[in-house]
């Protein structure tokens, strides 16, 4: 049996600023989870192409607190325009209990 949590990603330059956004958001209760992982992007930034290292935060979370998570790290980004994607993803039942007991008490 599954049931739905909201996953928001985002991504930043340094390793700092990823452990930062990623203990805050636990810290905060809008995230019961965040993984980093070191990647590498290609994209085109004011005119210029630019291929560099960056760090993305997977962020579990549930679909009500999205929002308030997103707000959130969009306060605290570096970035002038970061990235914030959400998906709804399906977990076992005893993992989203988890993320719901994680995330602001449940709400």
């Amino acid at each position: 049996m599954t049931t739905t949590i909201a996953v928001v990603t985002t991504t930043v330059a340094s390793a700092a600023d990823a452990r930062r956004l990623a203990s805050g958001a636990v810290q905060a209760r809008l995230a019961a989870c965040v993984q980093v992982e070191s990647i590498a992007s290609h994209y085109v930034w004011q005119g210029a192409q630019h291929e560099d290292a960056e760090w993305r935060l997977v962020c579990k979370t549930l679909p009500e607190a999205a929002p308030a998570l997103r707000a959130w790290l969009r306060a605290q980004h570096p970035y002038e325009v970061p990235q914030l994607l959400t998906q709804a993803m399906e977990a076992e039942v005893d993992y989203a209990q988890w993320v719901a007991g994680q995330v602001a008490g449940g709400l």
